[in-house]
């Protein structure tokens, strides 16, 4: 019993046992195959995505040459347009908001292109003052050839109720001292370019002349120190219009 003396702790425990988790990424079979198709389809994608770029760059480079040619054969210019001349004979506006007019402009379109023809399909001219439409007509269509200039007559010419705002009335009453009116033409058009035996879809181009035309009198003679000086146009490039 002389173990009775000391200590004593009981038996010896053992060791704890090791758990080792397998490894999903690598050392199995199965990560080995996990591996291989992941690299696998890496490749495949990096193959589709090289091929599409490859694509995309030839088609951009075949674009731009053929625009490059296209250009260089065409040598493509803007269709210009001028009012050469105006004649305001009446304008007059009443107290009953009734604005009374006779106005004819002389347009010239200019095409200035040596291989592309013009197709007017529709013309339509809207007279304004002071942003307010006063008169509007349709014009006939018709084929302008490359290197002409083709003339078109708008005539407003009645009356119609045109409600001015107070400044815009103002504005009236000033200009009718000086004789000489503020008016603005307006043209919507829908037309198509033909180069060859090519044709265009139908574009539909908006052109805006700001117009100071003087009053003449029942005896053909102009107001003071008025006279119409042609105006070139200016194409319109998105900016909307509103009509009042």
């Amino acid at each position: 019993m002389s173990h009775l003396n000391g200590a004593y702790y009981g038996p010896a425990v053992p060791p704890p046992k090791s758990y080792h988790r397998p490894s999903h990424g690598g050392g199995g079979r199965d990560g080995c195959c996990c591996g291989c198709l992941s690299c696998f389809c890496g490749c495949i994608f990096d193959c589709i995505l090289g091929l599409i770029c490859k694509i995309l760059t030839t088609i951009i480079i075949i674009l731009a040459v053929l625009a490059f040619l296209f250009w260089f054969i065409v040598r493509p210019n803007v269709i210009k347009f001028h009012v050469t001349d105006a004649s305001l004979t009446r304008f007059d506006y009443t107290t009953n908001n009734t604005l009374h007019y006779d106005l004819t402009l002389n347009v010239s379109i200019r095409n200035p292109n040596r291989r592309v023809g013009v197709y007017y399909d529709q013309i339509e001219a809207l007279a304004l003052y002071e942003d307010v439409l006063f008169g509007n007509l349709t014009l006939g269509s018709f084929y302008q050839h490359h290197k002409n200039t083709t003339f078109v007559s708008p005539i407003f010419k009645g009356q119609r109720v045109t409600p001015l705002a107070k400044v815009q009335v103002s504005e009236f009453d000033k200009e009718k001292g000086s004789g000489v009116y503020t008016i603005d033409l307006k043209l919507f058009m829908t037309v198509r370019f033909k180069f060859l035996l090519f044709k265009s879809g139908s574009l539909k181009p908006k052109i805006r002349c700001a117009l100071h035309v003087p009053l003449k009198s029942r005896n053909a003679t102009t107001s003071p120190d008025a006279a119409f000086q042609p105006t070139e146009c200016d194409w319109d490039y998105g900016k909307k219009w509103w009509i009042h």
